[in-house]
């Protein structure tokens, strides 16, 4: 584990790809809140409006984390699609620090060799349990968590099969691959949120409510099925203080 004071030298990039700048701010706010770090040490890029990603922009950093797309599928090509996937291979070539969230975890797991797809019948939306494999008990990223605990999830795509040398961590009653790691990088992703709470959950939803919960009452009903999950929201911080900062 490290100290905090190595801890408050780490500096992260963190990619988002987001079309609506309210979530976008809001998206970055959830990740410092969560991290235990200072804002200074976080850069931010959307590669909506940079798509042009070169190693040369990801190599200073000490970790790198790809977060969530409310509007865009890992399973469709846009122009920050190549330029991502060499950065991503090049990464876990050099067992350099990374994780990805959400939309983060499918683009990790597709660029590596897995596969992607969108399934609406196993589409997950609010506060669900994982729970964790063997692998993912002796983890470092989470050993000595419970097996089981609540995650905010909120996707339509899912991860069907992992990179060739990825082990599952973790799985929830309806989707496999919840959380996976290379077996000899620290390379990360989950398909839940680790930057959201259930408050952050709700104002993320809320943001995107005219898109996505456009019937009536259905704002109402995610609002219901969101609680708490005081372990999930340690994640994002085991993460850079168990993984990022001894590789640093």
């Amino acid at each position: 584990m490290a100290r905090r004071a190595e801890l408050g030298q780490l500096r992260l990039l963190v990619l988002q790809i987001r079309d609506d700048r309210r979530v976008e701010q809001q998206e970055r706010g959830c990740f410092v809140e969560l991290s235990g770090l200072a804002a200074e040490q976080f850069r931010f890029r959307n590669l909506v409006d940079e798509p042009r990603l070169s190693w040369m922009d990801v190599e200073g950093y000490d970790g790198l984390v790809i977060g969530g797309a409310g509007a865009h599928s890992v399973t469709e090509t846009y122009p920050f699609t190549a330029p991502l996937a060499r950065v991503v291979e090049r990464l876990a070539a050099a067992k350099r620090p990374l994780f990805g969230s959400c939309w983060g975890h499918q683009f990790v797991a597709q660029a590596l060799g897995g596969e992607v797809v969108t399934d609406l019948e196993r589409k997950e939306l609010g506060t669900l349990a994982i729970a964790l494999t063997a692998e993912g008990r002796r983890d470092p990223w989470l050993e000595g968590l419970p097996e089981r605990f609540d995650v905010q999830l909120g996707h339509h795509d899912r991860v069907t099969r992992l990179p060739r040398n990825a082990v599952e961590l973790a799985s929830s009653a309806l989707c496999p691959n919840q959380a996976f790691r290379l077996a000899d990088a620290p390379v990360y992703g989950a398909q839940f949120h680790v930057e959201l709470d259930a408050a952050g959950m709700l104002e993320r939803a809320r943001i995107y409510s005219d898109a996505y919960l456009a019937d009536p009452g259905a704002l109402a009903s995610l609002a219901a099925a969101l609680g708490p999950s005081p372990v999930a929201a340690t994640l994002f911080s085991r993460f850079i203080e168990r993984i990022v900062a001894p590789a640093a």
